[in-house]
């Protein structure tokens, strides 16, 4: 007989493989980036706010805060990694004022992160209130970027076409925030359920919006080369499953 905790442990490997691919996601633009030597009119905004989300979840994934979380904090300290590796392409090939915004707003992170894990070691000395304050800012930051897809479904509404919205991307994040609410379920947790859940839901209502506005879409559209959107994972946060589409 499988034990809970074998079937929770594959689907949770399952989440891994799934997130890594949608933190790999932005490569195509990065690669623009790279061979062009500029970094035009992309934002390093979503790179920032991503990198913050799995800083947050490390910390939610560590032995003294949550643990047997080793899988939350795997994908997410890859995610860590390979958030910074976009950053030093952003940061090294933006003019100088972009730079300064960049490193302001990475120390602003930095210092919040340090705050946080100083508060819950000093001030909380049990595993459950530790799980509780850094659970509750992940499913706050969490939450946020997994809605950043409202104004791409907003879009959609208003010019009936899917031309911004990636139907491979949806499906994903949608397999993404399924596998990880599925994770959250067989040992429950609510802080990776909640960002998770929606991030499922709102996959969901993406890919039937997609189906509806495919037909009303011209084929000039559906035929672009778009740049994949930037993905915040959740438990993975990806990471687990929300993304914003950079134009």
């Amino acid at each position: 007989m499988i034990s809970t905790g074998s079937i929770r442990t594959v689907v949770g490997i399952i989440g891994n493989v799934i997130s890594f691919g949608l933190f790999l996601s932005p490569f195509p633009t990065f690669l623009k980036i790279f061979k062009k030597k500029a970094v035009e009119q992309f934002s390093p905004v979503p790179y920032l706010a991503t990198l913050l989300n799995c800083m947050l979840w490390v910390m939610y994934g560590l032995p003294f805060v949550h643990p047997n979380s080793v899988l939350v904090l795997t994908i997410n300290g890859i995610g860590f990694i390979i958030e910074a590796l976009y950053l030093l392409i952003f940061f090294i090939y933006s003019p100088r004022r972009l730079r300064l915004q960049i490193v302001g707003i990475l120390a602003a992170e930095l210092v919040f992160v340090g705050a946080v894990m100083g508060g819950v070691l000093s001030g909380a000395h049990t595993h459950h209130k530790r799980t509780q304050i850094v659970g509750i800012l992940c499913v706050i930051f969490g939450t946020a970027m997994y809605a950043s897809p409202l104004s791409i479904m907003k879009l959609v509404i208003q010019t009936k076409s899917v031309k911004y919205m990636s139907f491979f991307l949806s499906l994903v994040s949608f397999l993404n925030g399924l596998c990880w609410t599925a994770y959250s379920l067989l040992r429950f947790d609510l802080y990776i359920l909640i960002p998770n859940g929606l991030g499922a839901l709102l996959a969901a209502v993406q890919l039937i919006m997609y189906f509806i506005y495919y037909r009303t879409t011209p084929k000039d559209d559906t035929n672009q080369n778009l740049e994949l959107p930037e993905v915040t994972p959740t438990s993975t946060p990806v990471p687990l499953g929300a993304v914003t589409v950079e134009n």
